[in-house]
């Protein structure tokens, strides 16, 4: 895919650079490399319109450090090795000084070496497995001390003690569900279930047998892209209903839910940091404008969020540092909060990744979702998780 400018996509260029003018403007460059075709697509194309957006209102204010920010953006095509040629090419060709964007963690692994090679720095916004932090990386979303474990934790208390895992097949859903039996062990829990599946895989039917034969209390659902689709559609057809076995994803949001029947999916689980529905002023501020810039039909989610703060860090981050220049910008993070939509979030010096507040919700009809728990506080991030007794060893 040849460089996309962003006015382009949006079929005017003043929605980031705002009124066109004669004179030339100072300019600094970054990158975003979402799939934006492939199965990844239903996913990363939302949580680039959310980068889009920040950076239109940052450029508004007056850009950052008196540069308008100019976009290049590259699709990843849902395919790791893709991700990777095109990071080399934002750094090495186009000379960005930061770069947003990937989902999976295969995407995410495939780019990291490219980032310490060439030192970029990638602002991440989903989600993930941890047992990772690199110097080259800002992590935005959560790991499994800030959304796997409390979540199991919640099925444990709420549902029951027998659990079936179903993720994609990749290192994301496997190493989390290391995780997950060594905590259902240290319970005395049962895994009853452990299924993988490519990604963009549709067949369900012999999955779906597993899980009616052992009739877990829940499943845990680690599946990534639009396979949740075909999912979900496999088991409201066999007549799984959330009644019945309730499923708890980590990898849908709202913005997913709204191309599925929220309606037949009402009752499921999710846990995020995040919901459309999280009450704080912040958060109804970022729904008015994001649905002001894409349509009032679009729903936000976590990942949508968290590529909005990555944003408006970065540019907090370059601000304090006084500079663009990669490392003066990572050790300005250190410490750097921002009151985001879910709350304030701050940047643990110690791993690039942030303080947040875990939340768990269940979808309802319209698509929304309600929370029905919450951190008492922010749960600072421990991405090898070794506060944990029973993770030692993993």
């Amino acid at each position: 895919m040849k460089k996309i400018v962003v006015g382009i996509i949006f079929a005017a260029v003043a929605f980031v650079f705002g009124s066109c003018n004669e004179k030339k403007v100072e300019t600094v460059k970054v990158g975003i490399i979402h799939s934006l075709s492939g199965t990844m697509s239903i996913s990363e194309s939302p949580v680039m319109d959310s980068e889009l957006l920040a950076i239109n209102e940052i450029n508004s204010r007056g850009g950052v450090l008196g540069r308008q920010i100019e976009v290049i953006i590259e699709d990843g095509k849902s395919e790791p090795k893709v991700f990777a040629e095109k990071t080399e090419k934002l750094l090495t060709e186009d000379k960005v000084a930061t770069i947003f964007g990937c989902w999976t963690s295969a995407s995410r692994k495939a780019v990291k070496p490219i980032l310490e090679e060439f030192y970029g720095l990638l602002w991440y916004p989903v989600q993930y497995e941890g047992m990772e932090a690199s110097p080259n990386i800002m992590y935005m979303g959560a790991i499994p001390n800030q959304q796997i474990i409390p979540a199991v934790d919640y099925c444990l208390k709420n549902i029951g003690q027998t659990i079936f895992l179903i993720g994609s097949d990749y290192v994301f859903p496997r190493t989390s569900n290391k995780i997950i039996k060594a905590f259902l062990y240290s319970e005395k829990a049962a895994c009853v279930g452990e299924e993988y599946v490519s990604l963009g895989s549709t067949d369900f039917s012999a999955i779906i047998e597993k899980i009616k034969e052992t009739k877990p209390s829940v499943i845990i659902n680690t599946l990534n892209g639009d396979s949740n689709i075909a999912f979900f559609n496999s088991l409201l057809k066999n007549g799984i209903t959330s009644a019945e076995i309730p499923v708890m994803s980590f990898s849908i949001s709202e913005e997913e839910i709204a191309k599925m029947d929220s309606k037949r999916l009402a009752g499921n689980l999710l846990a995020w940091n995040y919901f459309e529905t999280t009450d704080t002023p912040e958060n109804a501020e970022f729904i008015k404008k994001y649905k002001g810039a894409y349509g009032e039909y679009r729903m936000t989610g976590d990942p949508i969020e968290a590529g909005y703060i990555a944003v408006n860090l970065w540019a907090k981050a370059c601000e304090k540092a006084g500079s663009f220049d990669v490392e003066k910008v990572r050790i300005a993070t250190k410490g750097i909060s921002f009151d985001a939509p879910e709350g304030n979030v701050t940047v643990d010096g110690g791993n690039q990744h942030l303080c947040k507040t875990v939340r768990i919700g269940r979808i309802k009809q319209d698509g929304l979702v309600e929370e029905i728990w919450t951190s008492s506080s922010q749960i600072r991030p421990d991405p090898y998780l070794s506060t944990y007794s029973w993770a030692h060893g993993l």
